[in-house]
C-alpha cells in the first residue's frame, strides 16, 4: 500500500512540475492577473464567457464513446499521401502595394496590406500538441517556406491560445522577426514566458479598436473557449480580428461556433473585401464552438464578406470528418447561396480585390 501511495504521489508531483515548468504549456495566471482580467465585461466566475450560452459538456458515456471513435480513427481523416504545397512565391515579397495573402494550411496566413506584413495565428509546427512528437502530424512534409526566409513581420495577430493557433516552437523562432504581437486578454503571459519583450505585446478585449502603423484594427467576438492545460480552461479570451487598411478590409474569424456576433460585426465593420472563415474540425457534439461548413458560409454573408477563403482545414486531423469534407461542403453551400469562395493551394498567394481569385479543386 505504501508503495502504491508513493507511486501516486510521485506521478502527481511529476505532473505538477511539467505543468509549471515545461515551456509549451505557457504561463498560469497569477492572482493579481486574474483580478485585472475580471474587470472585463466578458469575465464571470473566474473565467471568460461567450456572448450567448455555449454548452460544451458531455456525459461520461459520450466522452468514452468519443475516445473510442478517435482511437479507431477515420481512414479518410487525412490524405493518403502528403499534401502538395506551393513554395511561397517571390512575388509575395515584391514592393507592389496590391494587398495579398498566403494561406499556409489550418488557420495560419501571411497578409501584406498597405506595405505592412502581418502573420495570423502562425502555427508552423509539426503537430498541434505541447509535445511535438505526439499528436496528429501535419498533412504536408514541409511548409511553403522556412521561417528564416520570412521578412521582418510588422505584427502577429493571435485569435486564442489553443495549440493549433498558438505554437510555442513557432513563436520562439519568430520572436526576433516580429515588431508587435496583438493578442486577446490573458494571452500575453504565455509570450512573456517564451521570451517576448512585454513592450512588444498588446492585449485587447472584444470591441476594442486601435491603430497600428496606419492600419485600423479591432478585436471582435468569437464563440469558443481557451486553455493549454488541465487547469486553465477559459482563463484567457478568444477572439476574431478586423483588419482595415487603405487598400482592403479583411475579417479573420479565429475559431468560432455560429452566433449573432457575426451579424453584429458585419453591421459595425462590414463589408469586407476578404474573409478568412473557420471551416473544419467540427462535429455535431461540439457545434457550439466550431461551425459546420454551411454555417461558415452563412457567417461570411453575415459579416458582409465579398470573397471567402475557408480556413482551419488542410493541415491537421482534429475531428472525425473526412479531411476534404469542410471544403467540399463549403464550396457547395457557397454555390447554393451565391457567395464567392476562393480555394487557394497551401502556399499560393491571393491578390485581394483582383479580377479573379484561385478556385481550383486541388484537393481532389
Amino acid at each position: 500500500m505504501l508503495i502504491f501511495i508513493s507511486v501516486i504521489a510521485a506521478l502527481v508531483i511529476a505532473m505538477y512540475l511539467v505543468l509549471q515548468y515545461y515551456p509549451a504549456f505557457g504561463a498560469s495566471p497569477t492572482k493579481e492577473r486574474r483580478e485585472q482580467l475580471s474587470r472585463s465585461r466578458h469575465y464571470a466566475k473566474s473565467k471568460f464567457v461567450n456572448l450567448i450560452p455555449t454548452v460544451m459538456e458531455t456525459t461520461a458515456v459520450e466522452k468514452l464513446k468519443l475516445l473510442v471513435q478517435f482511437m479507431k480513427g477515420n481512414p479518410q481523416g487525412r490524405p493518403g499521401k502528403p499534401v502538395v504545397i506551393e513554395p511561397l512565391s517571390k512575388v509575395y515579397f515584391g514592393q507592389g502595394q496590391q494587398p495579398k495573402l498566403t494561406w499556409f494550411g489550418h488557420s495560419a496566413a501571411l497578409l501584406q496590406l498597405d506595405g505592412k506584413t502581418l502573420l495570423l495565428d502562425p502555427m508552423f509546427g509539426r503537430a498541434p500538441s505541447p509535445f511535438p512528437l505526439i499528436g496528429g502530424k501535419r498533412f504536408s512534409d514541409k511548409l511553403p517556406f522556412e521561417i528564416e526566409q520570412l521578412p521582418e513581420v510588422d505584427a502577429v495577430l493571435i485569435s486564442h491560445d489553443h495549440y493549433d493557433h498558438l505554437d510555442y516552437g513557432s513563436i520562439v523562432k519568430l520572436k526576433d522577426k516580429v515588431k508587435q504581437f496583438f493578442v486577446p486578454l490573458g494571452v500575453a503571459p504565455h509570450l512573456v514566458k517564451w521570451g517576448i519583450d512585454p513592450a512588444k505585446i498588446e492585449e485587447h478585449d472584444w470591441w476594442e479598436e486601435f491603430s497600428y502603423q496606419g492600419l485600423q484594427l479591432a478585436c471582435t467576438p468569437a464563440r469558443h473557449f481557451s486553455g493549454r492545460s488541465l487547469t486553465d480552461r477559459d482563463a484567457t479570451l478568444w477572439c476574431s480580428w478586423v483588419i482595415h487598411g487603405r487598400a482592403a478590409k479583411i475579417f479573420f474569424s479565429g475559431d468560432s461556433g455560429y452566433g449573432p456576433h457575426f451579424k453584429e460585426i458585419g453591421d459595425k465593420y462590414g463589408p469586407f473585401d476578404l474573409t478568412l472563415m473557420e471551416c473544419g474540425q467540427y462535429d455535431e457534439r461540439w457545434a457550439a464552438i466550431h461551425m459546420m461548413p454551411e454555417e461558415t458560409v452563412q457567417a461570411h454573408l453575415d459579416v458582409r464578406g465579398k470573397v471567402m477563403i475557408p480556413i482551419h482545414w488542410g493541415a491537421f486531423t482534429l475531428a472525425l470528418h473526412d479531411w476534404t469534407d469542410p471544403v467540399e461542403r463549403a464550396v457547395k453551400a457557397a454555390k447554393e447561396r451565391n457567395a464567392m469562395i476562393s480555394t487557394p493551394k497551401i502556399g499560393e498567394t491571393v491578390f485581394i480585390r483582383a479580377a479573379a481569385y484561385p478556385a481550383s479543386l486541388w484537393w481532389r
